[in-house]
């Protein structure tokens, strides 16, 4: 079983998450889109060792702008997809060149995952699911037990994530929708921007969700 405790950083308002196993006091950052003097006090807070990953939904510079720092704070380990992994060194990619403040000098993936792919927090299974449309290599992350998923910028509140950035496919987009809408039983949605959802939520109201 796990936490979730939310902290909204950087320029676009993203949702940064810090997941954190009960059981064992492992810890997650998600999409740390920057540094954040509260965030950091927080994760101190939980032991200089407890957080293992910093997992990354995408690549966009809104959601990896901290995981650098971080995982360095941390000896943690960086999550991402595989077909993600160039988002981390091209600002073309990752939109810092468009929308950042500055280009922006990333880090290495320790850890590349495909769909499928699991891992464990502590006591707690989590796994990742490839979900394009996004980016090319947009990805949620999925605790069973808790029936809990980060969704990241593929499903938000009854709206989904853009598709007109590079990489980004309006087919793939609704094909993983679909995947979503189509997992059994109700999950608790935490996205990359605004409110958290459900997933029965958003198969009564999200137009996108019967495209």
């Amino acid at each position: 079983m796990i936490t979730v405790t939310t902290f909204q950083l950087g320029v676009m308002s993203t949702n940064t998450y810090v997941i954190t196993d009960k059981a064992t006091g492992a810890t997650a950052l998600v999409d740390p889109a920057g540094t954040d003097d509260s965030l950091t006090k927080h994760l101190q807070s939980l032991g200089k060792d407890a957080v293992k990953y910093i997992l990354l939904t995408h690549g966009h510079f809104d959601h990896i702008a901290g995981a650098r720092f971080y995982a360095d704070m941390f000896s943690a380990k960086i999550v991402i997809s595989l077909a993600e992994e160039p988002f981390l060194h091209d600002n073309n990619l990752n939109l810092s060149a468009f929308f950042g403040n500055s280009q922006l000098a990333c880090c290495n993936a320790d850890i590349t995952v495909k769909g499928g792919d699991k891992l464990m927090l502590g006591e707690s299974e989590f796994q990742f699911i490839l979900t394009p449309g996004h980016t090319c290599g947009s990805g949620c992350y999925v605790f069973p037990e808790d029936r809990i998923i980060f969704s990241g910028d593929t499903l938000f509140f009854r709206s989904m994530g853009r598709v007109d950035f590079p990489t980004g496919n309006p087919s793939q987009m609704i094909t993983s929708l679909h995947r979503l809408r189509d997992m059994q039983g109700d999950y608790k949605v935490y996205p990359g921007h605004d409110r958290p959802t459900s997933l029965e939520d958003e198969r009564h109201f999200n137009p996108y969700f019967n495209s």
